[in-house]
This record gives structure tokens, C-alpha cells and sequence, in this order.
């Protein structure tokens, strides 16, 4: 049986690097394939993760259950039949919503894989940021996930920490959050939570044979529930999409109704409840041969990251020569950002991602112009 496991992340939430160290301290004796859905015309994180061996299928541009549900049902069937893997890691894009790809994955009939997890990280620093002004978006893959793994908790203090747990239990209080730094963490601890997807309490209460509706013992086999006055979730007839908001689910199939109740048609079998992250989203890309000193990449993402003249600027990302020779990686969210080296490429590859972008401010930014 194939495990399939959705890792979920708003844009520069830190998806690559958890990835690599499940790769790494969790899955290392598995054989292990990777599909991204990667908004923006230029595929870049291939390259990131390509020095762990991972076999990558980058699918461009657009919504996984719309333009994308074709090459998305073939790339999984492709995976099958050539690799025939123990764990398929789907990792959708940055502005994707997880109910669309938890639900196009439960639409395929393959006796032979099993939806595992699903899962998404979080910046710890950036929680409030984004809800307020990506909510339609970044509030989906929260309400939606089993398991958030906040990233950059070493960066904040108790004060902050707390508060972002809060936000985030506003939209989903049934989700475990994982607070801990990851590198004070073992993979295997991160993957076990995933896989297991339960609270502590829900486990205290397990072990002890404790209900954790009424908080009484019961012996196996004879809790039914009715004692105090509760049924399990399970009971429910209305799994097909996996999503019931207490109290006002209209147990439609599959159709989540958004916060703003939008019903936006796309043309595809599914509610959007809303936008398309190609509605509120635009990326810029370009393959080059230009070269670049690290001061010069450096200064380059201070200004896309400080000055509103190049767009709403989201994520920036890329891999370019170096002028004194090997290659330079970048990566770039708001605030902050990172120039390390890396593996030569076979061509320079720069995206950036974002709202009401000024292409041409940024293509001479890069010195492209």
C-alpha cells in the first residue's frame, strides 16, 4: 500500500526544508516520490531538492483540481506503475487550497494508495500577516489540515508563540500544532505525530481507556456512545469531502462554503468558494545566463523586500550564476531573506511571486532590462 502524504504551506512557509529533513531522519529507508504543483512559470524548487534523490513531476501554473486534475491523476499513475514507491509526498502550491487537492486526491480509485496526512506549515511570524490580507487562501489550508507545523518558533518569544497558536486555533481547534523548534526535533517524531494525527489529551485519554466525550472508563466494545449523548465524528455520512464546519456545514458534497460565501464557477466539478489563486496571484519567471555577485542578489531582495514599487511581493525565489564562479541559490519572503551557494544548474532560473506585480520594475531590478 502507497502512503500519500499532502504537505501544505502558504508561499515561503518553509515546505522544502521540512520536506528534507522527513526525507532525511524519517523516510530514508523508504522509496519515496515527491509531485509538486508549483504556481508560477518557472519551476524552481526541482533544483532544491533534486540533491536528495527525489524524483520530481513539476506541474506549472494553475489550480491542482482544475487545468491541473488531468496531468494531476496521470502523475500519480505514473508514479505507480514506474517507481511503485511506499510514501507519494504531494506538495501543492504556495497559494493552493488544501481542500481542492485533498479532494481531488479522494476522488482517485486506486486500492492501492491510501490517504495518510495532511499537513501544512505555517510561519510562526507571519500568521497574522497573512490571514489578514490572504485569508480566502491561507485561512483553507489551515482549516483543513490534520497536523500545522509552525516554522522560525525559534525566532519569537512565549508572548508571540502563544498568540499565533491562538490564531490559529480560531480556524481550526481540532488540529495538533507543533510548536517546537524542528532542529531540537527528530523526523521521526515530526512523522509519527503526522501519521497519528491526534491531540494529547486524545492520547492520554486512549491510553487510559478513558472516553473523551464523557470522561468515563468503558470496557472495549461496549461504549456506544450514548451515554452521554454524543456519536463519533465517524459517524457521519458526509465524508467525501472531509471538511464539516460545526453548525453550518450544509453537508453539500464537496462544496465548503468560503468565509465571504463566495460560489465562483471555474468550470471544473468543484466549488471554489471563491477566488483562484490565478485571480489574486501573479508570478513573474525567467531563465537567463546572468550573472550575479552575492552583494548585488543581496541588495536586490532588501529592495524587493522593503519597497511596495515592484507589487505586493510574496516570495522570491531562484538559483543564477555566480561572477566569480559556481552557483548562487536565493530565497526570499517577507522581511526576510537568504543568498547561500548550491549545484550548478543547467540554465540561471529566477521567479517571483506575488500581487499587482510590476513586471517591468522587476525584470530591471534583476538587470534584465
Amino acid at each position: 500500500m502507497t502512503k500519500i502524504d499532502i504537505i501544505s504551506g502558504f508561499l515561503g512557509a518553509g515546505k522544502t526544508t521540512f520536506i528534507k529533513k522527513l526525507l532525511k531522519e524519517a523516510m530514508a529507508d523508504e522509496q519515496v516520490v515527491l509531485i509538486e504543483n508549483e504556481f508560477g512559470e518557472i519551476g524552481i524548487d526541482g533544483g532544491f531538492l533534486k540533491e536528495a534523490g527525489i524524483e520530481i513531476t513539476e506541474m506549472n501554473s494553475g489550480c491542482i483540481c482544475c487545468s491541473l486534475v488531468g496531468d494531476f491523476e496521470a502523475a500519480l499513475q505514473k508514479v505507480m506503475d514506474e517507481y511503485h514507491p511506499d510514501r507519494i509526498i504531494i506538495e501543492p502550491s504556495g497559494v493552493g487550497k488544501l481542500s481542492d487537492v485533498i479532494a481531488a486526491v479522494r476522488t482517485l480509485d486506486n486500492p492501492n494508495m491510501e490517504l495518510n496526512s495532511f499537513v501544512t506549515v505555517a510561519d510562526v511570524t507571519k500568521c497574522k500577516m497573512y490571514m489578514k490580507n490572504f485569508g480566502e487562501f491561507y485561512n483553507n489550508q489551515i482549516e483543513n489540515a490534520k497536523v500545522i507545523v509552525l516554522s522560525r518558533t525559534q525566532k519569537v518569544d512565549t508572548v508571540k508563540l502563544e498568540a499565533a497558536v491562538a490564531l490559529l486555533k480560531e480556524q481550526n481547534h481540532d488540529a495538533v500544532i507543533i510548536t517546537t523548534p524542528w532542529d531540537t526535533l527528530n523526523g521521526k517524531q515530526i512523522l509519527d505525530t503526522m501519521e497519528s494525527q491526534k491531540g494529547f489529551l486524545e492520547q492520554v485519554l486512549e491510553e487510559s481507556d478513558i472516553c473523551p466525550e464523557c470522561g468515563h472508563h468503558h470496557d472495549h466494545g461496549e461504549h456506544d456512545h450514548e451515554c452521554c449523548g454524543h456519536h463519533d465524528h465517524e459517524e457521519h455520512d458526509h465524508e467525501c469531502c472531509g471538511h464539516h464546519d460545526h453548525g453550518e456545514h450544509d453537508h453539500e458534497c464537496c462544496g465548503h462554503h468560503g468565509h465571504e460565501g463566495h460560489d465562483h464557477e471555474c468550470g471544473c466539478s468543484r466549488d471554489h468558494h471563491g477566488h483562484h489563486a490565478d485571480d489574486v496571484f501573479t508570478s513573474w519567471g525567467v531563465e537567463t545566463p546572468h550573472t550575479y555577485t552575492k552583494e548585488a542578489l543581496e541588495a536586490i531582495l532588501k529592495s524587493l523586500s522593503e519597497s511596495s514599487k515592484y507589487g505586493i511581493i510574496l516570495r522570491a525565489k531562484g538559483m543564477v550564476p555566480n561572477t566569480e564562479g559556481g552557483w548562487l541559490y536565493f530565497d526570499m519572503v517577507p522581511e526576510e531573506y537568504e543568498v547561500r551557494t548550491g549545484a550548478p544548474e543547467i540554465t540561471g532560473r529566477i521567479c517571483v511571486i506575488g500581487s499587482k506585480l510590476d513586471e517591468q520594475a522587476i525584470k530591471s531590478l534583476f538587470l534584465l532590462a
